[in-house]
């Protein structure tokens, strides 16, 4: 590990040292008049604490890494990092308010689903507006899909670079679909055949077909693990065009599969009624209980890893029991700009302070922090997705799931709108699945859904079909 680090830290120091320098000869405000500059980090991350291990690797390698570079590029620079590990609702209200008054540190990790609310306000600006031409040209973004990029984007314009990446898969148990006369290599095209795949499981015993969550007790696991990654199926996006979407034929038709499921028995409705319903559906379907389930690459990573320090439900026989597929669009086609298949994505990253005194520095440090080398220390000892191929490629070698998730789940990923208004919203969506498990028609729970979006975001700015 010691000769690894050497080398890392000796690329790194030398890609670090050679940019800075081309910046500091263009005129960049990168110390290199012999000036000291101090540059500061802020996360959600506390050593001992809150995402401790991101807290770590800023304190440990990150800041004495780049602090290297600079002085072998002849710069005075030092690096802090502004610890916090609060609520997240907390820390989101402090860089607000810091942003707002022109404070606040140069370097700034924020969840992405707030990107265009805090764009909107302006409190960040695109990155290229920020961090000068380097932006543009850095070699990061041929690493990274469209799709990654749009995680930490608002309006087709960069306003940060995302910090890692996630997409939602079918799961389902191999052994049962044995049992139910279904192949083992499978992979569903539409809707109908992910319907007649449950309906098969249907008649075994002590099996729940497909669990599909819904309801408002599971909540946004509901949303981003249930009626997102279907409504894209339908080619609909919750907001679009500058519009939030209402009674429309797409979440009619969404809405729809969710009564299918749950009509017909072949979804537990009481599940979803349950607090720890997500929880309870993770236990079940590791004891071999559920024969499908729409979740993220976490479950694999986090739920079932065989590893009992890691796995809350773990499977020691996950690798040749559980398998995965693309979550088919209703029929081939229909997803999203015209997809055959969809998921949906998460994650943070981090932006720039538009009030940094230093900011194309700054963008020197937010890209080394996403560099390959840094990435690759970053996840040492785990198996994570990052949102660079060429890491990726690397350190998910000995893990096919994962592999399959960076290489075809990621690049047909779409996600949720980063506005405020998106989290009452959201349980509105909520409630509209929790109306159909409970027999309410697809049609009437639209189009109370609709009546809700109106009274969060205005009827002017709803777009409907109803």
């Amino acid at each position: 590990m010691a000769t690894r680090r050497r080398v890392l830290t000796t690329a790194v120091a030398t890609v670090a040292a050679v940019s800075l320098l081309a910046a500091c000869s263009s005129g960049d405000d990168g110390g290199g008049d012999g000036g000291a500059v101090t540059l500061t980090i802020t996360a959600n991350a506390i050593s001992g604490g809150k995402n401790a291990a991101e807290a770590d690797w800023i304190h440990d390698w990150v800041i004495p890494q780049f602090e290297a570079a600079q002085a072998e590029a002849g710069n005075d620079v030092t690096v802090e990092f502004l610890e916090e590990g609060v609520d997240d609702e907390d820390y989101k209200t402090k860089i607000a308010l810091d942003l707002q008054s022109g404070e606040g540190a140069d370097v700034i990790g924020i969840d992405g689903i707030w990107v265009g609310e805090f764009a909107e306000a302006g409190y960040i600006a695109p990155l290229n507006q920020v961090g000068g031409d380097a932006v543009d040209s850095w070699e990061g973004w041929d690493q990274m899909s469209d799709a990654v990029q749009s995680a930490m984007s608002f309006e087709d314009q960069r306003y940060g670079v995302p910090q890692g990446a996630d997409g939602r898969v079918l799961y389902y148990n191999k052994e049962l679909f044995a049992q139910a006369g279904l192949p083992e290599d499978w992979q569903p095209t539409s809707w109908d055949e992910v319907l007649e795949a449950a309906r098969s499981l249907s008649a075994l015993d002590g099996v729940v077909p497909i669990q599909l969550n819904a309801g408002t007790a599971m909540g946004e696991a509901t949303t981003m693990q249930g009626l997102l990654p279907v409504l894209a199926g339908t080619g609909q996006e919750v907001y679009s065009d500058g519009a939030w979407n209402g009674d429309t034929q797409g979440l009619r038709d969404a809405l729809g599969l969710y009564a299918t499921i749950y009509g017909e028995g072949l979804g537990d409705p009481i599940l979803q009624q349950e607090s720890a319903g997500r929880d309870n559906s993770f236990a079940q379907f590791a004891a071999g209980e559920i024969g499908i389930l729409l979740e993220g690459d976490y479950f694999w990573r986090s739920v079932i890893n065989p590893d009992e320090s890691v796995g809350t439900a773990p499977m020691a026989n996950r690798d040749e029991v559980v398998g995965y597929a693309l979550i088919p669009a209703q029929t081939p086609g229909s997803g999203v700009g015209g997809s055959d298949f969809v998921s949906m994505g998460g994650g943070t990253g981090r932006v720039l302070n538009p009030n940094s005194d230093n900011a194309e520095l700054a963008w020197e440090l937010l890209a080394f922090m996403n560099s390959a080398e840094a990435y690759t220390e970053r996840v040492a000892g785990t198996v994570s997705i990052t949102p660079r191929d060429d890491v990726n490629a690397e350190v998910l070698a000995s893990d096919p799931m994962l592999t399959f998730v960076s290489e075809n789940v990621l690049p047909i990923n779409s996600y949720r709108p980063g506005l405020a208004a998106y989290p009452q919203v959201s349980v509105a969506l909520q409630e509209a699945t929790a109306a159909v498990v409970d027999g309410t028609s697809p049609d009437d729970a639209a189009a109370a859904f609709e009546q809700s979006l109106i009274g969060i975001v205005g009827e002017e700015n709803v777009a409907s079909e109803g």
